[in-house]
């Protein structure tokens, strides 16, 4: 989970890099639009400046965005914008998984896919 946390500012690159692309869904570009705002936000659900808590909502929404976009967005095309290596990516996203499962898959479905 560790690794997810120290992840969050590429995963917030990898989102902004992604909504500008035309090949994603109009339902996809505004659930990235909405997470790279969040995170980039001083106001959190749980402030920041608490310790460990202040980063849970940012962890939780990071993780629920990656699984969504690694399951229902094309590979090749979030690769494209991803600043690290496919391993990497792999990684974060078993990591996303296991903290993303209280989200439906019919929800994800639904915001991430064509």
């Amino acid at each position: 989970m560790k690794a997810l946390l120290r992840a969050v500012p590429d995963l917030a690159r990898l989102l902004a890099r992604l909504v500008v692309d035309p090949v994603l869904p109009r339902s996809a570009k505004i659930a990235l639009a909405a997470a790279v705002l969040y995170l980039a936000s001083p106001i959190d659900l749980v402030p920041d400046f608490i310790p460990f808590l202040g980063y849970v909502d940012d962890l939780l929404l990071a993780a629920v965005v990656l699984d969504g976009i690694l399951n229902f967005v094309d590979r090749r095309l979030v690769l494209r914008y991803w600043p690290g290596t496919p391993a990497s990516l792999d990684r974060l996203g078993r990591a996303a998984a296991v903290l993303a499962v209280w989200v439906p898959r019919r929800l994800k479905k639904r915001v991430f896919a064509p």
